[in-house]
């Protein structure tokens, strides 16, 4: 239905005759709130390939803003049946084929796309299955991706009259047989078969196992405590208090928007949490890029029996080939697709602008860290370096959430072209560069891959400490159970190997494509 697709609503207008007959102008009013589809300009042409009552009306309409979009509803993202890959949203480059994992560059663009870009989309789409089948109009359904790593539902059951409420988030068989279910035909075989990633933050089928049969419509015979008419989407959530852990929250929900074709803001987040506990977030400003409303925790329905007309359970933070966490990824690839335009989207709902770049200077951010370990030893010596080249825009900043709200941290963040930082969870701001940036993970800490996978994810460009005789440790490290450990230690840095990587960026940065001020390369 339209409303839940986009959450707009028709509001038709009358004229009255004898006054449109007695005036030359003729009041208009849109057909449809176009203001309900909050999307960056970028995707809209894409929105509309997907949503094609609302592109008719918008063809119709002669106050809709979005005729210029009309003018080829052939681009799409990719994980459409009917999409060109001409005419793709986007797609991988690769600059060499890693024996490892494929023998050609095609092959491997193939594998990236299905992997880490919107034919990842694809891939869960293909998956979907129908496990409980409605009979007659008021039926529920169940479908779901292989796994039961994400599940859409009508008409949805829920007895949370006798919770099992205790210290665990995700406790298992918190749901028994009879108090999740629907009104439709189930295959009990289909469904046992999908159990094998039975996991808190990788499956739901803890959650789903116990679905049952039900003999009466749930919404239709007064069986309900409380009915749930808004679109409705069930999340297990990760670490609230790390950005790198709880992005990946974030990631997924925006995937599983795709998935569902459903972008609108007028839904209801539920987080499913098992414990009698509350959750700290420290990023929940971003939640309005995807709702108007508070998030609500499942304790809030407790001693009640709650239906839900349409609902989804969303992708999950840690599944196994998943995103971002732990993502295997083909080497020598990377792509400004399905995570740019997650970036986009969050930038654009949260109103968080684009006040460069300017010209003749390169805006550089180092982020500073005043925790025990991976602290920068000899910061204050690299930031007077970096301030005697008057091209050169220096920031530090301490994104200590006390005292820099988070979206002036995406502010900042947003309008830095080189983004420093030691390895941390505050280098998955990296998500929110602009497209022309380079993020500079000072030291990886021999954690390798993580930042530079999620910076090839975003598709930009990624640089890190190679020289390992010009840092200096400033002891072994000392993690409470491991011993000596490179993230548990500070560290003290060449000064002309640092300003060497970064003019190497700021000349990458100018000479982007993207900047609009280029820059002859011996200007720096």
């Amino acid at each position: 239905m339209l409303h839940l697709l986009v959450g707009i609503a028709f509001s038709f207008t009358g004229v009255d005759s004898a006054r449109a007959e007695n005036t030359d102008l003729k009041l208009q009013a849109p057909l449809l709130n176009y203001s309900r589809i909050s999307l960056p300009p970028e995707h809209v042409p894409y929105f509309l390939h997907n949503n094609k009552r609302i592109a008719k009306q918008c063809g119709l309409d002669a106050l809709c803003p979005f005729k210029v979009a009309l003018k080829d509803l052939s681009a799409c993202w990719g994980y459409e049946k009917n999409c060109d890959p001409r005419k793709r949203f986007s797609y991988p480059v690769c600059t060499k084929a890693d024996s490892g994992w494929t023998r050609s560059l095609d092959t491997a663009r193939e594998l990236f796309w299905k992997q880490a870009d919107f034919g990842y989309v694809k891939e869960r789409l293909s998956e979907l299955k129908t496990l409980c089948k409605p009979s007659r109009p008021g039926d529920s359904s169940l479908k779901c991706s292989s796994h039961t790593r994400f599940c859409k539902a009508t008409n949805l059951y829920l007895d949370l009259r006798n919770p099992r409420r205790g210290h665990e988030r995700y406790m298992d068989r918190f749901i028994q047989e009879g108090e999740i279910g629907g009104c439709c035909r189930l295959n009990k075989r289909a469904l046992a078969a999908e159990g094998e990633h039975k996991s808190p933050l990788q499956s739901w089928y803890a959650e789903l196992e116990t679905y049952t049969e039900l003999d009466f419509q749930p919404t239709e015979d007064g069986r309900c405590d409380i009915i749930i008419e808004k679109p409705t989407v069930f999340m297990k959530l990760d670490a609230g208090v790390n950005m790198y852990h709880h992005f990946c929250d974030f990631v997924n929900l925006y995937i599983s928007q795709h998935i569902n074709n459903s972008f609108s803001s007028d839904i209801n987040i539920i987080m499913w949490d098992t414990s009698f506990y509350g959750y700290g977030d420290l990023f929940s400003e971003t939640w309005r890029a995807f709702t108007e409303y508070d998030i609500i925790h499942l304790k809030t329905y407790d001693s009640k029996r709650v239906c839900f007309k349409d609902v989804f359970f969303s992708l999950l933070p840690r599944m196994r080939y998943g995103l971002f966490y732990n993502t295997p990824l083909v080497s020598d690839c990377y792509s400004d697709g399905m995570f740019r335009t997650f970036s986009q989207h969050v930038l654009h709902r949260l109103n968080i602008p684009q006040n460069g770049p300017k010209e003749g200077r390169v805006r550089v951010t180092l982020l500073a860290r005043s925790t025990e370990y991976r602290r920068i030893l000899n910061q204050m010596e690299l930031v007077n370096a970096l301030k005697t080249v008057s091209s050169l825009e220096v920031t530090v900043v301490d994104y200590k959430y006390k005292d820099v709200p988070f979206l002036v941290q995406l502010s900042i963040t947003h309008n830095s072209d080189i983004f420093i930082g030691m390895h941390g969870a505050g280098l998955t701001h990296l998500l929110f560069l602009p497209d022309w940036a380079v993020i500079f993970e000072l030291y990886n800490c021999e954690d390798e891959s993580c930042y530079r996978d999620l910076a090839r994810l975003r598709g930009i460009r990624y640089v890190t400490w190679q020289k390992m005789d010009k840092v200096v440790p400033e002891d072994k490290g000392h993690h409470p159970t491991l011993g000596a450990h490179p993230k548990f230690t500070n560290y003290s840095f060449d000064v002309r190997e640092f300003m060497r990587l970064v003019l190497e960026a700021a000349d990458y940065v100018t000479q982007h494509h993207k900047w609009p001020h280029r820059t002859p390369r011996d200007e720096l």
